[in-house]
């Protein structure tokens, strides 16, 4: 009987370590696959001004929630280890140490204190009251595309000579832009991964979403929210290049558009 039972914990043993093995292997070889293929595997670049205090404050609560999980489970291992079944040993009642269990509250408690202040101080920056403006962009979202509407010479969205594109989103880096986001018909969701924030198109309602852009370059918009059927195809191109740049192209696209 103490032959089976010994032969039992060698094969989960066995089966545990092969799982842990294979576990281990396909951990190191996923970066590399991900690097081969251009898959991303970690966050984008960032190319907006409020992207790295956003950046900072996901890896400073990835540090402290990952060094929480490591010492757990080593503090776990330890206990397992230490107070394992032994024979000649029997199992004892102890009570708890208050002082301890303080310490172990109190400090959680302020850490969660600190992450709630300065997630507040983000939010305040990326969703409170928008900084004046250089540039009104309207949105419309729709199934299954982005209709953009820039002001004409009068500076007035809504007007006759708008300059209109779909699924085109052209921006001058380094200026402040906000889009007003609509949609025609269901919720959508406005997302530029490269830019570290989302706005849900409401039919409705009206949001707003304040942009300042620190490189050029093309970047993809993609809609965050299932819209249907044909949600898959429902892509935007984003174009940041300079104020020069974005000026000869509003001109180009009003006169193809007159024409």
């Amino acid at each position: 009987m103490k032959q089976t039972i010994h032969r039992s914990r060698v094969r989960v043993r066995a089966l545990l370590y092969v799982a842990a093995s294979t576990g281990v292997w396909a951990l190191l070889q996923a970066p590399a696959w991900a690097f081969g293929s251009g898959v991303t595997v970690w966050l984008p670049e960032s190319v907006s001004t409020t992207a790295p205090m956003i950046d900072r404050l996901f890896y400073t609560i990835l540090a402290i929630t990952g060094a929480a999980f490591v010492l757990g489970q080593l503090t776990l291992g330890g206990v397992l280890i230490k107070y394992r079944r032994r024979p000649g040993q029997r199992a004892t009642y102890i009570h708890g140490n208050h002082l301890v269990e303080v310490v172990w509250t109190a400090i959680p408690a302020l850490i969660l204190l600190g992450l709630a202040y300065q997630s507040q101080r983000v939010w305040a920056t990326v969703k409170g009251t928008p900084p004046p403006a250089d540039l009104h962009i309207e949105v419309t979202a729709e199934q299954f595309a982005w209709n953009i509407r820039y002001a004409g010479a009068d500076g007035q969205l809504n007007t006759a000579d708008d300059i209109t594109t779909i699924n085109q989103l052209h921006l001058p880096v380094g200026k402040t832009v906000l889009v007003h986001l609509k949609s025609k018909d269901v919720i959508h969701s406005f997302f530029v991964p490269q830019f570290r924030m989302k706005l849900d198109a409401v039919p409705g309602l009206t949001g707003q979403l304040w942009v300042s852009t620190t490189k050029r370059g093309h970047y993809e918009i993609a809609c965050a929210q299932l819209c249907g059927l044909g949600h898959y195809r429902m892509r935007g191109y984003l174009v940041i290049e300079s104020p020069e740049q974005f000026q000869q192209w509003l001109a180009q696209t009003l006169a193809e558009q007159n024409t």
